[in-house]
Parts: structure tokens; C-alpha cells; sequence
């Protein structure tokens, strides 16, 4: 039977002499998902994964894993496996020696560990690569190799820690699908630390969001995006910009500009209107209300990101470069679609 909740922490707290890391967090990952732990530098979350792998111990709370409270557990009694953002190989050895080194601890047969390795290697698309060492491969490819160690073992939880940082931009992106792509097909539950907000959306079925050591927002990477809870989630799962306005049953009032009223919208009268700035355009014509001034434009070759000038508020937007090619002093007429909106019911 499927546990409804594979990994728990329950009321987790962990201070560093009177220094509060964690403060009384609780979580809950089922069975087979991918969580990505997402928030700035300092924010706590590698302090969680850590937690989870063991390599910490909490100062209040407990940790469930499988059911079982792990929370006084070693890691090697905990079942789990860590892919780390070094990669943590062994350059004296082999790759194959590398991912089957687990095994061999374990005390697997030879023949068992040669065919499983192969195996492993196999699902990162290394196949041959078992005699090479690792100053004969590339960085993408040593993370592989990383995580076909990890795989290998078939743990029941799996743990990323930064995986991708030391990666360029084309490499994280082959590797992150990689990653989501064994998840799914090994079906194994894991938890994923970043800093980066595409690479979290990329790969997760849950993001939470941390700082400061506090959840601030749990959700699918659509949810959080689209529907931020506060003034922080806004501001830190992308650009936002944050407007008064009113709103009624039928309508949103921003400066005088008047949008119907998104069907997600629960709130009604004055309050603060979020707009992401792809939902804003330009154009040629529009009412008076609408008019706006560029102040600013960088091109960043498929789009020009803009600031204009609207009722004395600078907002940003994002310009297609191949339909306008907007320039400082120019006036236009802006346009703001009702599901790139979202209200904040807080003031923090």
C-alpha cells in the first residue's frame, strides 16, 4: 500500500547556537514526487536537506521516513541517496568503479555490479564509458555519472543539492530534463535544492518556497507563479509589477484603466493588483488612461525588456523584438491581459 506521505517533518526546528536556521517547519512529500526547495541564499533550505539525508540533527521536531522515524538515524540507516553539486567522485577510479561503489559496499557479487553498472550507465546515455576516469569526461557528464551512482542503489528517497550550478546554461538544461526524466520513470521521491527558479519549475511537481528560514508558499510551480501569496512570492518568483487598485464584480480599475475583473479574483475593493510584465503590450492607439512613456530599453535578443512611465509609476514589460522596436521618449498605449493578474491580500 501507497503511504499518503512518504517523507514528514513534523515541527522541525534547528538552531546553530542562538542562531534559528529552521523555525518550526512542517512538510510533506508523497509517495514518488519531486519537491524542489526553492528560496535566496541563507533562506534554510540546504539546512532541510540536510536534515532529511541525516548529515544534521534537529533540535526539535521529527523526521518520518517510509513511516518510519528516522529522526535519531545515521544516513546509511536511512535508505536515501545524495546527488551533490561537487559531484563527490573518486578520480582514482573508474567510472564504473565510481557508480558501482555503493554496490560493493554492500557486498554484491562482481558479476551483479558490472551488469548493473552497465545498466546505470546505460540510463544516462554513457554506455562504454566504464573504463574512463573522471579528467577524461566532461562536467555534464560527470553529474551523470553522479547520478547513475545515486540510481544504482535504488534508494527510496533521493536528495539534490544544487546539482546543476557548476553546469552552463545548454548543459543544465539537458540535464535537468534527464533528471525529471528518471524520476518519473524510477518513480523515486525526491527533494531538489536551488536557487533557480527555472530550474525549479523545470523539474518539480511541488516548489516550496523558503526565507529566513519560514515556508512561505507551497505549490505547483503554476500556482506559485500565477497566484503568489504576498509581496515576497510576487517579487521572487519573477518580475512583478504591483499596482493600488480597485476592484468590483465586474472590473479592475488601475489608474483610471479599466480591465474586466479575472474570474480568480476573490477580493473586492480597494487593494494591491499584481501584473507579471509579459501580460502587459504596446500598441499605436488605446484611451488616455492607457498612454505611457519609454524611459528605458535593453535588448535581450528575442525581447526588449522596457520601463515606461505610466501615471508617474515606472513598471517593466517585455517587448517581442520582431514585432515593435520601441525607443526611449516614444509614446504608446499599453495593455494589460486580465490572466497575468493576481492580488495580494497582504502587506508584506
Amino acid at each position: 500500500m501507497t503511504r499518503k506521505h512518504f517523507v514528514e517533518l513534523r515541527n522541525i526546528t534547528k538552531r546553530f547556537g542562538n542562531n534559528t536556521v529552521i523555525d518550526n517547519i512542517n512538510l510533506a512529500i508523497p509517495q514518488g514526487q519531486m519537491v524542489t526547495l526553492l528560496g535566496p541564499s541563507g533562506c534554510g533550505k540546504t539546512t532541510v536537506l540536510r536534515l532529511v539525508a541525516g548529515l544534521e540533527k534537529p533540535t526539535e521536531g521529527q523526521i518520518f521516513i517510509d513511516g518510519e522515524d528516522v529522526t535519531s538515524c545515521s544516513i546509511q540507516q536511512r535508505d536515501i541517496c545524495m546527488v551533490f553539486q561537487s559531484y563527490a567522485l573518486f578520480p582514482h577510479m573508474s567510472l564504473g568503479e565510481n557508480v558501482g561503489y555503493g554496490l560493493k559496499m554492500l557486498g554484491v557479487s562482481r558479476s551483479e555490479i558490472k551488469s548493473r553498472v552497465k545498466e546505470a550507465l546505460s540510463m544516462v546515455d554513457l554506455e562504454g564509458f566504464e573504463d574512463r576516469y573522471v579528467d577524461q569526461i566532461s562536467g555534464g557528464q560527470q553529474q551523470r555519472v553522479a547520478l547513475a551512482r545515486a540510481l544504482i542503489l535504488k534508494p527510496k528517497v533521493l536528495l539534490f543539492d544544487e546539482p546543476l550550478s557548476n553546469l552552463d546554461a545548454n548543459l543544465r538544461r539537458s540535464m535537468r530534463d534527464k533528471i525529471r526524466e528518471l524520476q518519473k520513470q524510477f518513480n523515486i521521491t525526491s527533494l531538489y535544492v536551488t536557487h533557480d527558479q527555472s530550474e525549479a519549475f523545470a523539474v518539480s511537481d511541488t516548489v516550496l518556497v523558503m526565507n529566513k528560514g519560514h515556508i512561505m508558499q507551497i505549490g505547483s510551480p503554476q500556482a506559485l507563479y500565477r497566484q503568489p501569496a504576498s509581496r515576497f512570492m510576487a517579487s521572487f518568483m519573477g518580475d512583478a509589477n504591483l499596482f493600488p487598485a480597485n476592484v468590483s464584480q465586474d472590473y479592475v480599475e488601475i489608474h483610471g484603466y479599466r480591465l474586466p475583473r479575472p474570474p480568480h479574483f476573490v477580493v473586492k475593493g480597494g487593494g494591491t493588483i499584481g501584473v507579471r510584465p509579459e501580460a502587459i503590450t504596446l500598441g499605436q492607439k488605446g484611451e488616455v488612461s492607457q498612454r505611457c512613456t519609454i524611459c528605458h530599453v535593453a535588448y535581450m535578443g528575442p525581447q526588449y525588456e522596457v520601463i515606461v512611465d505610466w501615471h508617474g509609476q515606472q513598471i517593466l514589460l517585455q517587448v517581442n523584438a520582431t514585432r515593435l522596436q520601441p525607443d526611449v521618449g516614444e509614446h504608446y498605449y499599453l495593455e494589460i491581459h486580465p490572466y497575468g493578474m493576481f492580488e495580494l491580500a497582504d502587506a508584506a
